[in-house]
């Protein structure tokens, strides 16, 4: 029996990746780093940000990555201020709330970016519980954060689904062993297949999805 809704962040209720993408090949650039579409695809989308910056910026120094990490963060923020939710996402958690189902926000992101994404979607309030990967000692492709959400919000992975469009996002919720919707905001249904995700869909109002998560 379905009891709860865990939702990933950038790329699964918002498209985010585009504004990430275009914030990350700004930043880099100025550190004489060039970044295309297609790396930022496979090597970066879902990663946390520390991970990302001893990869691609290895010659940093150490004392000065967090600064650089806010700085690319707040930059984020100033482009992404006219973001809107994937079509059905309000829909689905009316759906959800009109059916006592407990709902989570389960994201790499770091918190600043989360309150501003929540705030700027109206979606401040909507979730029982909230867990960031930079705040556990691992975060995705980990199965902790989704077994964190599963254990905070009382309920077993087989009775909660989890939406995610990154290949670091699957890998953890398929390991946290919770049926996983793959959104395809960043790759193709048969990508998402691969790594484990029961369906792959455009967003949340497609009816496949609907019927899917009805039979549940």
């Amino acid at each position: 029996m379905l009891r709860a809704l865990l939702f990933d962040l950038d790329g699964t209720m918002v498209d985010s990746d585009p504004v990430h993408y275009q914030t990350w090949r700004e930043v880099l650039a100025q550190q004489g780093v060039t970044l295309d579409t297609e790396t930022y695809r496979t090597r970066f989308s879902g990663k946390l940000n520390p991970q990302l910056v001893e990869e691609w910026l290895p010659t940093l120094p150490v004392e000065k990555r967090k600064g650089f990490i806010e700085y690319k963060e707040a930059r984020f923020r100033e482009l992404a201020a006219t973001l809107t939710a994937l079509p059905g996402l309000y829909a689905l958690l009316d759906w959800a709330k009109t059916r006592a189902l407990k709902t989570a926000v389960v994201t790499n992101a770091p918190r600043s970016n989360l309150e501003f994404m929540l705030a700027s979607l109206d979606l401040e309030g909507r979730f029982d519980v909230q867990v960031l990967g930079e705040e556990l000692p691992v975060g995705k492709p980990d199965p902790l954060p989704y077994r964190l959400a599963l254990e905070q919000l009382g309920v077993q992975p087989a009775e909660a689904v989890a939406f995610e469009d990154s290949r670091s996002g699957v890998l953890s919720a398929v390991a946290a062993q919770i049926p996983t919707v793959g959104i395809t905001s960043s790759q193709d249904p048969a990508t998402l297949k691969g790594w484990g995700t029961e369906l792959a869909v455009p967003d949340f109002q497609d009816e496949q999805l609907l019927a899917w998560l009805a039979r549940r």
